[in-house]
């Protein structure tokens, strides 16, 4: 009976420990999000919450869109001067959704798409595992709705999307993969010719 006081006292101690814990929300540079108790070593550092549930975080997003872009993140692929991609983006802001924007402007753009994406037009959006080729409003609606994002923009007001990367910033072998990945798609040895201002092998 002497042992109860002390054993007490270190469930207590650990229960305040872990009460106190903070889980850490970050998004690597492949737009994965990740949870983890410790501070990411590279990614961008989204949200901080702590182990209860509750946020230090003003930005903080709401539990059910929380867990829709952890479990399914959204990535669109997009080309300048291309309405369609346009139309995918405004869908996207409009709905409230987070998401990592993709660029495609050159060879290495497009070699880094077709590797991950299988795709040679724009735009392509990604909802974690579940792609939908070029835009259709019903298409993508649907996609994020059976992803778990909700329906009505539930973003904070402050809530800023990171800016648009290229697809592949520093490639440096995806040239010949583009070549090769055009070759092996077209059964042409040269790349399409561009179509207005789109990368060479690409439509809209």
């Amino acid at each position: 009976m002497k042992l109860a006081a002390p054993i007490l006292s270190l469930v207590c101690l650990l229960m305040a420990t872990s009460a106190q814990a903070q889980l850490y929300k970050s998004t690597g540079p492949d737009g994965k999000v990740t949870y983890s108790d410790t501070p990411p070593a590279t990614g961008n550092v989204v949200q901080k919450k702590t182990a209860n549930g509750g946020s230090d975080d003003s930005d903080g997003l709401p539990y059910e869109l929380a867990q829709a872009v952890k479990n399914s993140p959204v990535i669109l692929y997009t080309g300048d001067k291309c309405i369609p991609c346009d139309d995918g983006r405004k869908l996207l802001s409009s709905r409230g959704i987070p998401f990592s924007e993709k660029t495609i402007k050159t060879n290495d753009d497009i070699a880094m798409l077709q590797k991950t994406t299988g795709e040679n037009h724009l735009p392509v959006l990604m909802v974690g595992r579940s792609k939908e080729s070029s835009f259709e409003a019903g298409a993508w609606n649907t996609a994020l709705s059976a992803a778990g994002y909700p329906k009505s923009n539930q973003l904070p007001k402050n809530y800023k999307n990171a800016p648009a990367a290229a697809a592949a910033p520093s490639a440096s072998s995806a040239k010949k993969a583009a070549t090769e990945a055009s070759s092996a798609h077209t059964g042409h040895s040269e790349p399409l010719p561009a179509a207005g201002n789109a990368p060479p092998g690409f439509r809209f």
